[in-house]
């Protein structure tokens, strides 16, 4: 060990003079042309040999309810419905914003015309899709806790709205009156929603253990503990759900799939970059929600890859290197996603060849590069993508050319994708503001 060490010290210390010009007054400049190490990414570009070919979408189908985060346990919502005329029905607040010890992080769900939320300080209400009125409100924190915890989130199944917490809690609550009817220790913080099917809930610990437990009275099925992550984005995927099969994406980088029953792997995949240029390229986070579609996976992480993958085997059908935090849309014979370098990009779904891009704007000064803005989305609905951003606007963008369609001002800036539900479409600020647009 104190021989290979002395080794290594050899050969950076020449370097390290010689870089200072200890040993040449003289500095030669070698020959060839100079390139920044950024230019060395791959530049995104779309497909010339797409572009003669029109894009073509399912038909809007209405949808009642979003009863999880990412809408079904698949996180696949297809092409929702949605007028194309929209103003604000309402507006209200759900309790406290973010600041600069909590965050809001939980998206809303609606079920049987009603919302339910929860706020940066574990504040848990039901609201009625109709006005905004508050039917009921729980503060979920532990008796005898002053610490302050933050993320989480909600999703409904049969009756019951299950909450996981940042006190690392997960708890069942009856949805009529919110009323408590179990409540479990999870070991550690959830920072995401929980993802329910059948008589199981899944949720995804900090320290990237997926839990499996029964929808009954929260005992402990089976767990699958993943590869630990020191540095973490805020907020986390939910787990996707489909043919027996969860999906679960962690903070590390790895996507595994496993039985739903059982826990037993079928298969696993890392999604970690193998270029890395700068600091935050190394967290390899999978933020954005995976989603399941005809039998494939459909995930992206933050430090640069998308794949999609079969459910069945795992074996990669094609991959892009683009990076994001936002869950993709799949629709038809297309696939929408946000990358980190703020581009709305347009995919198709066979082979992940780019048909189109829109770039967004990336900061508040463009010149300066100074007030990065961080976008949430997309979503597809009635014959438009909506995206928001953390300035405070949500914009609507055409999923046929990608080109803007229009834009409204929020009364916050939104880190949390919206919703739609009975023609509905839910935004959620930053500051605990609920706006229902129809």
């Amino acid at each position: 060990m104190r021989h290979s060490r002395w080794i290594a010290l050899s050969l950076v210390l020449p370097v390290a003079l010689a870089g200072c010009g200890m040993f040449d007054s003289k500095k030669s400049k070698l020959p060839g042309q100079r390139i920044s190490v950024l230019e060395l990414e791959k530049q995104l570009e779309p497909d010339p040999s797409l572009s003669s070919v029109s894009v073509a979408l399912p038909r809007p189908v209405p949808n009642r309810d979003w009863p999880e985060a990412g809408g079904t346990p698949s996180h696949d919502m297809g092409h929702p419905a949605l007028a194309d005329n929209l103003s604000i029905a309402w507006t209200t607040t759900i309790g406290e914003g973010t600041s600069r010890y909590a965050q809001v992080l939980a998206p809303p769900v609606v079920v049987d015309g009603v919302v339910y939320t929860m706020d940066s300080k574990s504040l848990v209400s039901a609201r009625a899709a109709s006005d905004g009125h508050e039917i009921w409100s729980v503060d979920i924190t532990p008796k005898d806790d002053e610490n302050q915890a933050w993320g989480g989130g909600v999703a409904y199944d049969s009756g019951r709205l299950y909450v996981s917490t940042g006190f690392a809690e997960l708890i069942a609550l009856d949805a009529k009156s919110g009323q408590e009817a179990w409540r479990i220790s999870t070991g550690s913080p959830l920072r995401g929603a929980p993802t329910i099917t059948g008589s199981r809930v899944f949720v995804i610990t900090v320290d990237n253990e997926l839990l499996a437990v029964s929808t009954e009275d929260g005992h402990r099925l089976w767990s699958y503990e993943g590869i630990p992550e020191s540095a973490v984005l805020a907020g986390s995927a939910s787990p996707a759900v489909s043919n027996e099969v969860v999906v679960a994406p962690f903070s590390s980088g790895e996507i595994v799939a496993l039985r739903i029953e059982n826990g037993h792997m079928v298969w696993t995949d890392s999604l970690s970059a193998t270029r890395r240029f700068d600091p935050m390229s190394t967290l390899a986070d999978v933020r954005g929600r995976p989603v399941i579609d005809r039998g494939r996976v459909y995930a992206i992480s933050h430090s640069g890859r998308m794949t999609a993958m079969d459910l069945r085997t795992g074996s990669r059908i094609w991959e892009q290197d683009i990076g994001g935090v936002n869950a993709p849309w799949v629709a038809g014979d297309y696939v929408y996603v946000l990358s980190t370098s703020a581009e709305l990009i347009c995919l198709t779904r066979e082979d992940g060849r780019i048909r189109w891009i829109t770039q967004l704007d990336q900061y508040e000064d463009p010149e300066g590069k100074s007030g990065p803005i961080e976008w949430a989305g997309p979503i597809l609905a009635g014959d438009r993508l909506v995206v928001l951003a953390s300035t405070g606007e949500a914009w609507s963008v055409s999923p046929y050319t990608g080109k803007p369609l229009g834009r409204i001002e929020l009364p916050a800036g939104s880190f949390l994708s919206p919703v739609v539900a009975d023609g509905t479409l839910y935004l959620m600020t930053s500051d605990a503001d609920l706006m229902a647009l129809r």
